[in-house]
């Protein structure tokens, strides 16, 4: 058993970049376990948001400050704000990340190691609240 208080002891939050798109802040919430999994409080500022990506055995997300997107590949994008709860199965491909003029912080909780792909074009962005 391991408990964590609050967030991981010893890590700062990090800026994210090289699979992000736009200002993204990522507060470790828990380091990587043996098991690959991961939870990360993280924060996107206003049109910032993921790369498409999937996750070896999901993801699930819950939504603690203000409002975004979430997209699965070839789907049209769904609205979140505060309290949703986006359960992500495994290898399905999908993006999230903050509405065109509002910050959304969630928290993510991985399941197994992540694969990044390519970025969410602006025109897949744009799809979000069509």
């Amino acid at each position: 058993m391991k408990i964590v208080h609050g967030r991981a002891d010893g890590v700062a939050t990090q800026a994210r970049g090289e699979t992000f798109t736009g200002t993204v802040w990522g507060d470790p919430v828990l380091p990587t376990t043996t098991e690959g999994n991961t939870i990360n409080s993280v924060t996107f500022t206003p049109g910032a948001r993921t790369f498409w990506h999937h996750h070896e055995r999901g993801q699930i997300l819950v939504v603690t400050a203000g409002t975004g997107w979430v997209c699965t590949h070839g789907e049209t994008p769904q609205p979140l704000t505060v309290g949703d709860v986006v359960w992500v199965p495994p290898g399905e491909q999908h993006w999230h990340g903050g509405g065109p003029d509002t910050i959304m912080t969630h928290l993510a909780i991985s399941l197994g190691p992540t694969t990044w792909l390519h970025e969410v074009s602006a025109d897949e962005y744009g799809q979000a609240g069509r």
